[in-house]
């Protein structure tokens, strides 16, 4: 089945959290350009002709009626986790108002409206999203994915070329095509016999690694090293917390290539960022799988079941990220945590409407404290029948546990530490003052909560490179001050932190921007909800 597959820049374009739905015909500088321009200067699409870009009002209204079809049909954006079950890092949704004028912006005819409203393009990073890496980490020569409109799991057995152990505080994949690049996965392994195992494979192998769906073909201690999929930003742990390699040890990259008509090649390298302070906790991986279920799995033809795996949580654990998985007949999943006397619970993530095609490694605001005792229970729900036009066999056939993607799995990756007092404090969105990264230049980073109340405490970062006067101002999509979040302030170079309450303002799409000496540094967006 051919499917587009990925969309990385327009998936920010849609991920636009927008605007209200107006009395009058909404125009591109007025409503449409401010989300665009902060969030898309160029859409991918696997399988079709090179980057579409979306710079101007010529560019995107020519995919005007495109844009609102995948709005309207909730194809776009791929966000799948339910916005109101539990709160993830990067989320991207439109509200029906915002699908709305979107759809009404088409079918007013696109005006163009007044050019002095341009808000113009905004800067953003060049090669790394998070600074100059301390170890780059590359694939030895481009893999060449053929054209002929296949999937294809290929993994890379990758050396470090560290001579000693060494901390890891941040990782950064850089796909090195976007054309076929769907999602990258990085495993990490110092055995010698899985070492010895996968170059073997790799041997085996005409082209540049070896093909392996579901995993990396041999065992590995750290399943989940890093991972990326469009959208998503580097894996950048708190201080104190992080990961470790060593001489011995090799990385193992396994890239998702999308289906393509033409030959394409890939370079893709893991960026390495070095813990400045001693790690005190390295992040550690629980999995739920089949052997945490209630039944045995097989799925019946024909049939939509729901299958139920229990974990046990034995000591306190602070949660980083979750990742769920399964393949084509994948319907949806549920997952949270209990306590042992049924008092209390704490949800995890819910994915009322499973897709293959848009998996991630969902990651909290903050790490999520689950004490000793609570039990963590996962459903997932399959459909084999006629009706799910995902399913990879017609008649449905018996289905069981297996690694190519006409199989099926039951399987939930959970990223944790061991508990400390004030984890909850600890945020996964917002740089401190300790964090590792030194950017190449002034920075803004993402709000939490995002999207947010009325009333509501919202807290974001911020980077400056050298001492500055600075000014943080709340903004409408027009352009407007609706809050001077904090008057102009000399402040140190550094990361810094700001927390404000948003005032009572009508539903709907805003900005939070840092102004320097300089000018216009960056600005975000804010939904605020209802």
């Amino acid at each position: 089945m051919v499917k587009i597959l990925s969309f990385s820049a327009f998936v920010a374009f849609v991920v636009a959290h927008a605007f209200q739905v107006k009395a009058q015909a909404p125009t591109f500088y007025a409503d449409i350009a401010p989300i665009v321009y902060q969030n898309c200067t160029e859409c991918h699409r696997v399988g079709e002709i090179g980057p579409m870009p979306f710079t101007n009002y010529d560019e995107v209204a020519n995919q005007a009626a495109f844009i609102s079809y995948v709005t309207s049909t909730g194809y776009m954006p791929p966000w799948t986790p339910d916005v109101e079950y539990a709160s993830l890092r990067g989320e991207r949704f439109l509200t029906e108002d915002q699908i709305q004028l979107l759809s009404d912006w088409y079918e007013a005819g696109m005006p163009e409206g007044d050019p002095a409203m341009n808000p113009g393009l905004p800067d953003f990073p060049e090669g790394s999203q998070i600074g100059e890496p301390d170890l780059v980490v590359s694939m030895p020569e481009p893999y060449v994915h053929g054209g002929d409109m296949t999937e294809q799991y290929q993994v890379f057995v990758l050396e470090t070329g560290v001579e000693e152990e060494t901390e890891i505080g941040a990782v950064e994949i850089r796909t090195g095509n976007s054309a076929i690049a769907h999602h990258a996965l990085i495993a990490y392994t110092e055995s010698a016999v899985s070492i010895a195992g996968a170059e073997a494979l790799d041997a085996e192998d005409d082209a540049l690694g070896y093909e392996s769906f579901g995993d990396y073909g041999v065992n590995v201690e750290d399943f989940l090293f890093g991972g990326w999929v469009p959208g998503t930003p580097p894996t950048d742990f708190p201080p104190t917390i992080g990961k470790t390699i060593g001489p011995d040890g090799r990385l193992l990259l396994q890239m998702h290539y999308g289906p393509t008509p033409i030959e394409e090649s890939d370079v893709t390298e893991i960026n390495l960022f070095f813990s400045d302070e001693p790690i005190q906790r390295e992040v550690d991986l629980a999995l739920m799988t089949v052997n945490n279920l209630t039944e045995p799995f097989f799925i019946a033809p024909n049939e939509v079941e729901t299958f139920h795996g229990i974990f046990n949580v034995t000591s306190d654990m602070s949660l980083l990220s979750i990742t769920p998985h399964c393949h084509l007949l994948g319907k949806a999943w549920e997952v949270y945590a209990v306590s042992g006397n049924g008092s209390d619970t704490i949800p995890l993530i819910s994915i009322p409407e499973w897709d293959f095609n848009w998996q991630g490694i969902f990651s909290y605001p903050s790490l999520k404290h689950i004490p000793a005792g609570y039990k963590i229970h996962g459903y997932c729900t399959y459909d084999n029948t006629s009706d799910n036009p995902n399913n990879p066999n017609d008649p449905p056939q018996w289905t069981s546990w297996g690694d190519l993607t006409g199989d099926e799995m039951f399987v939930m990756f959970l990223q944790f530490v061991d508990y400390m007092p004030g984890d909850e404090d600890i945020s996964l969105s917002v740089p401190d003052e300790d964090t590792r990264i030194v950017y190449a230049a002034n920075n803004l980073f993402p709000a939490w909560p995002n999207p947010a109340r009325r009333g509501q405490v919202v807290t974001f970062g911020y980077h400056l490179n050298e001492a500055d006067r600075v000014v943080l101002d709340l903004m409408d999509v027009r352009g407007r001050q609706v809050q001077n979040i904090m008057p102009q302030r000399h402040l140190p170079a550094g990361h810094h932190e700001q927390r404000f309450t948003l005032p009572d303002l009508d539903p709907g799409t805003y900005f939070y921007r840092m102004t320097t000496s300089a000018g216009l540094v960056r600005s975000h967006m804010i939904q605020v909800l209802d």
